[in-house]
């Protein structure tokens, strides 16, 4: 009797220990098997714009694939990526990575944004960067900002006033109902993503300001400080530089900070008919 116990004992731990096996074989397997089928799933393509000024060869797309799980969220860590461990002759600008420099403006699946505020497309296996477009490209995502500086400069982006400060020294005070006028205008970085996503711009670009000039432009005329409205807007009251804008709005849409610079440039028509009053 009690060997027939013993027996039966021994047959039990053998089982268990025969299914606690066939578990750990089991569970190890599917470690094997999980990392391809993970890593497959986070594999994505970015086809990028390729042009060198030095080489004669037409622009081009060139496809890399990077694995998600082994690069950060956003578009630019992609593309920091790209250039740190698959190809160094990559050209980009960027700097801040917070969204307050504009360096990295570009355009990215067909919308114009800023790659370091702008994440990574869960949906669709490709993902396609260009440059800003309408724009002479240097190299590769680089453009040509020298036009587009030349028109902000050119609507004297200063405070400018005709009578001297009561105390000389000090800085000249606004109320804060005043300070509120130039909020959803002041915030603007000068990335170019939304005159670059303008069509009066793309046609006009030597004439036409823009809505990133303008909109500085309404920042300096609305300034309770500044002492030249009547001036400024003489300046810019012209057929190409200010009423080429058709109210399109791609310009509020494109803008990373939110703005609407639509919503300025239709202040300053109403200035105009107005005597700026």
């Amino acid at each position: 009797m009690a060997t027939s116990l013993f027996r039966r004992a021994v047959s039990r731990v053998s089982t268990a220990r025969f299914v606690l096996a066939r578990a750990h074989a089991s569970e190890a397997q599917a470690q094997q098997v999980e990392p391809k089928a993970r890593s497959a799933a986070t594999l994505k393509t970015f086809s990028i714009y390729r042009w060198n000024p030095d080489s004669p060869s037409k622009p081009e797309l060139q496809e890399y694939k990077i694995d998600l799980k082994e690069c950060g969220p956003m578009v630019l860590d992609a593309l920091i990526k790209i250039k740190n461990e698959f190809d160094p002759t990559l050209t980009f600008r960027r700097s801040c990575r917070e969204g307050i420099c504009g360096s990295c403006a570009m355009n990215i699946d067909g919308c114009n944004g800023l790659a370091c505020l702008t994440k990574i497309p869960s949906a669709g296996s490709n993902t396609t960067i260009t440059p800003l477009p309408h724009m002479f490209v240097i190299k590769d995502l680089v453009v040509d900002m020298t036009n587009f500086y030349n028109q902000y400069k050119s609507i004297e982006p200063w405070l400018k006033r005709k009578t001297p400060a009561s105390v000389p020294g000090k800085e000249i005070l606004q109320s804060k109902k005043d300070r509120a006028k130039l909020d959803g205008m002041y915030e603007c970085i000068l990335c170019a993503c939304c005159s670059t996503s303008c069509p009066s711009y793309w046609w006009n670009p030597e004439s036409y300001l823009g809505p990133a000039a303008l909109l500085h432009a309404n920042r300096w005329i609305s300034d309770s400080r500044d002492e030249y409205t009547k001036e400024r807007l003489e300046a810019i009251n012209d057929e190409f530089k200010l009423y080429r804008c058709h109210t399109i709005l791609n310009c509020a849409r494109a803008c990373p900070k939110g703005l609407n610079p639509g919503k300025q440039i239709t202040h300053i028509k109403q200035l105009q008919l107005t005597g700026g009053k």
